[in-house]
């Protein structure tokens, strides 16, 4: 296993889509190095990752120098934000034994769980997971929700812990080998919104207010972390991005969690500043101190 994290249990994953999902102007401008696939890759074996996540362009043109040195992880289809006026729908880039023939060991995924194409997309990307297990690759699954009705009474329920507990369910239920999913900040979606299914304990008894307890409930829902849960970094917010990144890390870990995977906190500033940050985010997954809540 390659990285700082090797062979612990846990994994530091770097994520670079953001040039289709956000535009590669938006992602890319904050730092104009990462326009060259060749300084991502760079930026995960220098930051001690255990992986890089990309799409089949970035991987692909460095496959040849770098499949060997550190792991590939294709990032097989995304929502990208050119076509006018812009949606939101994952599609398919390409196919799985393209990422295998680029010397990629894994693939990940998304599904907009809540929106009108979800059920299609949960279709694909079981079919997909099941061809890539064939070949004897894992699989990501970023477990994301997406839906305007999901705001309401000035929350976002995008991220209440029983909303993306049960994406995180559905998940797990087409063999994802890892659920990617944004730390939880809110609950009670399904009351707030007035569908699904709920029972008043999820609140009460297997959750409170405290932001491990809301990250557990999702591990809960990873089979009760027999699938691995990986919180995602999130945006950057310049200065305090490292103190986001390592309070995001240690909620993943005392909750159960299995690593973090952070993206825009590390390539969109200079290099040697991502590489810190990425350090300081795997320093919490080595340090024994720091231990399930």
């Amino acid at each position: 296993m390659q990285g700082r994290l090797a062979n612990t249990g846990y994994v530091s994953i770097l994520p670079v889509d953001q040039g289709v999902e956000h535009t590669a102007g938006a992602s890319f401008a904050p730092n104009p190095l990462y326009f060259d696939p060749e300084n991502i890759v760079k930026l995960a074996i220098e930051g001690g990752c255990n992986a890089v996540v990309s799409t089949f362009g970035v991987l692909g043109s460095v496959a040849r120098k770098y499949a060997h040195k550190i792991p590939f992880v294709v990032k097989i289809n995304h929502n990208e934000l050119l076509s006018y006026p812009n949606s939101y729908d994952q599609i398919l880039f390409g196919q799985v034994k393209e990422a295998w023939d680029m010397g990629a060991i894994g693939i990940g995924a998304t599904i907009y769980f809540g929106s009108p194409e979800s059920r299609r997309q949960l279709v694909e990307i079981a079919k997909i997971f099941g061809q890539a297990h064939e070949l004897g690759m894992f699989t990501i699954l970023w477990c994301y929700l997406r839906n305007p009705a999901f705001k309401k009474f000035g929350k976002d329920y995008h991220v209440a812990a029983d909303l993306t507990g049960q994406a995180n369910h559905l998940g797990v239920s087409i063999e994802a080998d890892i659920i990617k999913q944004k730390l939880p900040e809110n609950n009670g979606g399904f009351s707030a919104l007035n569908y699904s299914k709920s029972d008043q304990r999820m609140y009460t008894e297997l959750t409170s207010e405290h932001p491990i307890d809301l990250c557990r409930y999702q591990v809960a829902n990873c089979y009760m972390g027999r699938i691995g849960l990986i919180n995602s970094g999130g945006e950057s917010h310049g200065e305090s991005d490292l103190k986001e990144a390592v309070i995001t890390a240690v909620v993943n870990k005392r909750a159960g969690g299995m690593g973090l995977i952070s993206g825009r906190k590390a390539f969109q500033k200079p290099m040697a500043e991502g590489v810190q940050l990425l350090h300081a985010i795997q320093d919490v997954y080595l340090d024994s101190h720091i231990k399930l809540a």
